[in-house]
């Protein structure tokens, strides 16, 4: 996959801030999903590993059957310790290799981290999206900004996420009596398509099975076979 080249990663945290806060008005909130879903695309990283080295990771898994496609890991030391507010710049630098590395190209992408649901609204999700011109939704296991009402404790029910008046994504419930996940618009989706894929991906367990395999992945416990370069594909 080509990915754009929109700046460095060499900043400090006043810079990285400042460019969260330029950047937040690139975000596209209406969709661009298109009308038949081919791949479905989950990204994650692993804290360190090796010394300073993470291990981050994309699978593809197919549509509707979200049996697994494609699976890329990549092991590098972020330019970034992780700080609350800025994990886009510890983590998207490495996950943009791995998505370098795919065959595949998906049709929508899922983060393990926010969107528009961040103090500058622009979290790792809108990041990838724009970096990756893919519609991408923020798909986070915990809140970051923001606040939201009583939530029925039934699956498929969700509430909105608002910050100062604003409606910045929404706490949806993909499991029964089970703590929400965080849905907000990355890039390239509006917030009631990012809540319907976040329901249609999550059929097992709390997190979206794509999401789920990608934190595997990341973790070490996906394995797959060994291709030539840096990247790992399974067989």
């Amino acid at each position: 996959m080509k990915i754009r080249q929109l700046h460095g990663w060499d900043l400090s945290i006043a810079e990285a801030r400042d460019l969260q806060t330029s950047l937040a008005s690139q975000v596209l909130r209406e969709s661009r999903v298109p009308a038949t879903v081919e791949y479905i695309a989950a990204a994650d990283i692993s804290g360190a590993l090796r010394g300073e080295e993470a291990l981050g990771a994309v699978v593809v898994c197919a549509w509707p059957s979200l049996e697994l496609a494609e699976v890329r890991t990549i092991r590098k030391r972020p330019p970034m310790p992780y700080m609350p507010g800025l994990l886009s710049f510890r983590e998207t630098p490495v996950l943009v290799e791995a998505f370098e590395q795919l065959t595949l190209t998906p049709d929508l992408v899922l983060v393990d981290g926010h969107g528009v649901a961040h103090p500058r609204r622009f979290g790792i999700a809108c990041h990838l999206g724009l970096l990756l011109q893919i519609p991408t939704i923020g798909c986070a296991k915990s809140l970051l900004v923001g606040q939201f009402g009583n939530l029925d404790r039934k699956r498929g029910a969700w509430t909105e996420l608002t910050d100062h008046g604003e409606v910045i994504g929404a706490a949806v419930r993909t499991k029964k009596d089970v703590t929400p996940i965080f849905a907000s618009i990355g890039w390239g989706v509006d917030l009631p398509l990012a809540i319907h894929w976040v329901l249609a991906t999550a059929r097992r367990v709390r997190l979206p099975e794509p999401a789920r395999l990608a934190h595997a992945a990341a973790s070490g416990r996906l394995f797959v076979g060994l291709r030539p370069g840096k990247s790992e594909q399974m067989n």
